[in-house]
């Protein structure tokens, strides 16, 4: 019998109940980590939303869509870099600065790199077991942005 979620993490207790072996983090590239970040990013702003209110599912999705695109990201991480450690500032910077064959459909390329930087950072949190610090880097980024050009309340819906 397996280990909980509790103790081991989301991302080790999904490889524990499928059987996938231990990976060295540092192996993985920039693009992977931001691979996996975009897909953290996605859930924890959907739970957010959700969590706001029932409401028909194209008002989710608009809610949704104007937080996790590559703008919002990138003002996001503008605002968090001063609260990031050296370790995380290095994950960022190496998230903004890998060569994607990709782009953005509506976003400049500063806009995506710094997203991509963004969404690698939050990978790496994950892939690290570090949910706790993906939630409450999420939740100071979405506070700060919030006082520079408000999008929504970030208190729970009355």
């Amino acid at each position: 019998m397996g280990t909980g979620i509790e103790e081991l993490g989301i991302d080790s207790y999904i490889k524990e109940q499928f059987e996938i072996p231990p990976v060295d983090i540092r192996t993985y590239s920039p693009l992977t980590l931001a691979y996996i970040g975009d897909g953290v990013f996605d859930l924890v702003i959907r739970s957010i939303i959700v969590g706001k209110g029932n409401t028909k599912a194209s008002q989710l999705h608009h809610h949704t869509s104007h937080i996790v695109k590559a703008h919002t990201q990138a003002v996001i991480i503008e605002l968090l870099l001063p609260f990031l450690t050296e370790e995380e500032e290095d994950i960022y910077r190496r998230g903004r600065n890998a060569k994607s064959p990709t782009m953005a459909k509506n976003a400049t390329m500063q806009d995506y790199r710094k997203a991509t930087g963004f969404e690698a950072l939050l990978g790496y949190l994950y892939l690290t077991d570090d949910f706790k610090r993906v939630v409450e880097l999420t939740k100071k980024g979405l506070e700060l942005l919030n006082e520079k050009e408000p999008l929504w309340d970030t208190k729970k819906a009355k």
